[in-house]
């Protein structure tokens, strides 16, 4: 006889990054694995929010506590309603020789959050891992966000109820719309301006403004965002583009901060300068932007 190694390929390198959704909606994207041996392999394809010592496993400290470099968990936050956020389809079956196999994964979150993950692996066999790869979304309440800076919030769910914000809670004033006001969010923006001779080189930092793409029809609409405190922020060498604009439905929009200091500037004070972003669309959201800048010495 003659022993032959079973070689494939996938297009999905580690991980498969399904972005944002509207919480209670879904999302889908597909890989690939393609056979290049000569022999059929039989796979199936397991979800690691399904594992049996699942709950075994969770009887330990979470990530954040143990390793500041791991804030997630590979099982992150999973559904209210007891299913898995992730969905692979088909779960099993056979790839012949030279074919190659779609797979689809869903991504359907039934409430708002930032941490849903689950990890994926492809088995042939039944015992052999030809490959690992970790799934990730976010979901919002309403079609839009902010990334970048330092987490500042810890990624595993508290069981406190938090009450909804309502119309009546928090209405927006003077604007004549329906839009209503969210909790102001907090984001820590840190631009660190290495000290070294030549010409100086800014300190740079980013924010990313998104509008989500929706099934509803009220959804499909443009984000507005801008930033104020311009002045003072022009003032402390703080340079922002762009300072206010629009998003599409489904698109991402770069702000870039850039800071050099002042010769007044110490390496031993930190400055640090507060503006609030703010981005409206069926709905009005606050971030409060602390923008740290520092002097660090080149090693």
């Amino acid at each position: 006889g003659q022993g032959v190694m079973p070689s494939t390929v996938c297009s999905v390198e580690d991980v498969l990054d399904l972005g944002y959704v509207i919480a209670g909606e879904k999302v889908t994207s597909t890989f690939k694995v393609e056979n290049t041996s000569p022999l059929t392999l039989p796979y199936t394809v397991h979800l690691e929010s399904l594992s049996p010592t699942r709950d075994k496993d969770q009887q330990k400290l979470p990530s954040f506590v143990t390793s500041p470099l791991h804030r997630t968990e590979i099982v992150g936050t999973q559904n209210y309603n007891g299913l898995s956020v992730f969905s692979i389809f088909p779960t099993e079956g056979e790839l012949a020789a030279g074919k190659r196999q779609d797979f689809t994964v869903t991504f359907s979150p039934d409430h708002e959050s930032l941490y849903y993950s689950d990890r994926l692996k492809v088995v042939l066999f039944g015992k052999k891992t030809a490959y690992v790869i970790n799934l990730k979304g976010a979901a919002r309440a309403h079609p839009m966000f902010v990334e970048g800076g330092v987490p500042l919030d810890v990624p595993i769910e508290s069981l406190a109820v938090i009450p909804a914000v309502t119309p009546q809670e928090a209405p927006v004033a003077g604007d004549g719309t329906d839009t209503v006001q969210a909790p102001v969010k907090p984001i820590l923006l840190v631009l660190e301006y290495v000290d070294k001779e030549g010409s100086p080189v800014p300190a740079v930092a980013e924010l990313r403004v998104g509008a989500i793409q929706s099934t509803r029809s009220a959804s499909k609409r443009t984000v507005e965002f801008s930033l104020d405190n311009l002045q003072l922020l022009q003032q402390k060498g703080f340079s922002v583009d762009p300072a206010r604009g629009t998003v599409e439905c489904g698109k991402v929009k770069l702000i870039s901060v850039s800071w050099v200091p002042s010769a007044a500037s110490s390496a031993d004070d930190p400055l640090l300068v507060t503006a609030l972003l703010t981005l409206k669309s069926s709905i009005k959201e606050t971030y409060q932007i602390y923008f740290m800048a520092k002097i660090v010495s080149e090693c």
